[in-house]
């Protein structure tokens, strides 16, 4: 089975684009389907097609001639209404899905997120077997395992495809995260009374394990199905990882300490301020939010290294030292 043409749903996005790159790199012929269109991809030489990925027919239609489909596109973000959750995450899987099947393709790649197991307890190095939680404190995660569940079920039906869990994706050209945390610089304080742990990702290391699945998949059908952790398998300090950000784009640490129950009043409040005056901005603080902060996050990525043969490449203080050369080029 020979794969030449790769498509990626959000394919301008930053886990998106760092895939495109690397895709291009092999020489592969590279489709991005996307609502917006991206003047960078088109410099690249990346064929755009604009649709709804809730939009059953526009999906089909641009997935025909495609042999692998990295599905990375999604609802994402802090604070939006469920049905936007739902639409992105659930519907747009689905027809993915539906996509993959009428088209006949290959392989699905499918991003999903260590969220979905999240019961709000510490996560000490846990791997997949640990279950979907009985409910979830934000449609985000929720959508998420709906979706993923979506994905393991086409698996049994015929469909090779592997999903992944990267957790806190992070580095260059990031417009997510690191901005939410530059702007808020000099209003963070640290919250929670012990040394919480966390996984995160370097960019180029999840780029690459996406690659990495597309081709393990090819060699070994079996691991159809399969859900994979993925980090930089070296836990950080949550606030001394922040730090390390805030240094490398030039600001100082955090400073300051008040309790998680402080904060959570503060992330309730803001929470219904905004949904009582529809604010359509992400507020300072969300209850999700806190609960990320203030609890350990770290996962076992053996079956990743024992299947996938992944290994991060990129360290973590490498990886800093990129984001801060990065920077200087920004500013």
């Amino acid at each position: 089975m020979e794969i030449k043409h790769a498509l990626v749903t959000g394919g301008g996005g930053f886990l998106g684009k760092a895939i495109v790159k690397k895709l291009l790199k092999k020489n592969m012929s590279v489709t991005s389907f996307s609502r917006s269109f991206y003047p960078e991809l088109e410099n690249m030489g990346v064929m755009q097609i604009q649709g709804d990925i809730a939009n059953k027919d526009a999906v089909i239609k641009a997935f025909n001639e495609i042999d692998v489909v990295y599905h990375v596109a999604a609802n994402a973000g802090m604070w939006a209404k469920y049905d936007a959750y739902y639409n992105a995450n659930v519907i747009g899987t689905q027809n993915v899905i539906a996509a993959c099947f009428k088209n006949k393709i290959k392989q699905l790649i499918y991003t999903s997120s260590p969220s979905v197991i999240f019961n709000g307890s510490d996560q000490e190095n846990i791997d997949e077997s640990v279950p979907y939680p009985d409910s979830y404190s934000a449609p985000y995660p929720e959508t998420k395992a709906m979706a993923e569940r979506k994905v393991v079920k086409a698996s049994q039906n015929g469909l090779s495809a592997i999903i992944l869990r990267p957790h806190i994706i992070w580095g260059p050209e990031d417009n997510h995260l690191l901005p939410r945390i530059i702007k808020r610089a000099k209003k963070l304080k640290r919250f929670g009374k012990k040394e919480y742990l966390m996984d995160t990702i370097y960019i180029d290391n999840a780029a690459d394990v996406h690659i990495l699945a597309s081709k393990r998949l090819m060699e070994d059908p079996a691991l159809s199905g399969n859900i994979y952790f993925v980090s930089q398998d070296e836990p950080v300090n949550i606030w001394g990882m922040v730090d390390d950000v805030l240094n490398a784009a030039g600001l100082p640490p955090v400073k300051g300490q008040v309790s998680v129950k402080t904060v959570t009043m503060a992330a309730t409040i803001f929470e219904f301020v905004y949904r009582l005056f529809n604010i359509k901005s992400d507020p300072p603080l969300t209850r999700f939010g806190v609960e990320g902060l203030s609890k350990s996050h770290w996962f076992n990525i053996s079956k990743a290294k024992k299947d996938l043969g992944y290994y991060p490449k990129v360290s973590t203080q490498e990886g800093l030292k990129r984001l801060k050369q990065w920077f200087l080029t920004v500013e």
